[in-house]
């Protein structure tokens, strides 16, 4: 079965006879096989990139399980120089091995959420074209010599953006430093888009633009609920060392040293992690 995903503002002359009409009705049903079947397509590769990254974080456990075992070995001989010249080569090809799996893990990310954008779209085009599907169907049952409603068209409404359109333009408003537009922006995504693939990078934005504003609380409380609602989410190191920040920008150095150490043992290989442990540093002394 297929369902439509363009945006075609339809008119219907009241003269139009509504077998001329069945026939656009038509068209316009076999013209979204092709979408549909984008749909399917960008999906499938989505899938397919998400099972390759689940892959490719297995084997850096993996590696990494391998690492510690050699640093272990080496500990526990007294031979150590000796150790290591056997071990050596191994411990540089793991290093290697795990930083171009790293690679990547980074490159198959930024895939899935290229697909993810183009998948919002086409979801919302697809949505569109269904209503006016719909509203075509009801303009040609009325068809029966009854006055017809009102054109809808005559007064045009502005038409509504993508989904990743929208994210681009509340992205390029913080870019720019117009938090306010930006957080507006962002926000509007969340309730129109909810199920988007960037939702949960809106909700990250929307918690940016409050810190960039110095408003540490509403940070908090965002960074908080983005980590609560999407546990999974590529943001959420972010999220913990910017909560730990804002608890650090309010002189609360005890919960701002608690997100910090969460940062460094949750997500250790993380780049959060690294400056993580800096600022602990830096409060420490």
């Amino acid at each position: 079965m297929c369902f439509i995903f363009l945006y075609a503002p339809l008119t219907v002359n009241k003269h139009m006879k509504p077998g001329y009409m069945f026939i656009c009705l038509s068209v316009m049903l076999i013209s979204a096989c092709a979408p549909q079947a984008e749909l399917v397509k960008t999906r499938t590769d989505v899938s397919d990139l998400r099972a390759d990254v689940k892959a490719m974080k297995s084997m850096l456990e993996e590696y990494k399980r391998r690492l510690e075992d050699i640093e272990a070995n080496v500990k526990a001989t007294v031979n150590v120089q000796q150790v290591m010249a056997d071990t050596g080569s191994r411990f540089d090809q793991l290093a290697t091995d795990m930083q171009l799996i790293q690679g990547k893990i980074e490159e198959n990310n930024f895939r899935i959420s290229e697909l993810g954008q183009k998948l919002d779209d086409k979801a919302f085009k697809l949505s569109e074209l269904a209503a006016k599907v719909e509203e075509l169907e009801a303009k040609i049952k009325a068809t029966s010599g009854e006055t017809p409603s009102p054109d809808k068209d005559k007064n045009p409404t502005a038409k509504p953006l993508e989904p990743s359109e929208a994210f681009r333009q509340a992205k390029d408003d913080y870019n720019k430093g117009s938090f306010e537009l930006a957080l507006a922006g962002f926000e509007n995504y969340l309730k129109q888009f909810p199920d988007a693939s960037q939702a949960d990078e809106a909700m990250y934005w929307i918690a940016e633009s409050h810190y960039a504003m110095h408003r540490y609380d509403k940070a908090i409380e965002t960074y908080t609920r983005l980590i609560k609602t999407y546990p999974q989410s590529s943001k959420v190191p972010a999220a913990k060392l910017k909560t730990g920040l804002s608890y650090l920008n309010e002189k609360n150095t005890a919960k701002a040293k608690e997100f910090l150490k969460k940062v460094m043992k949750e997500h250790p290989n993380s780049k959060e992690a690294a400056l993580a442990k800096e600022k602990l540093g830096k409060i420490s002394k």
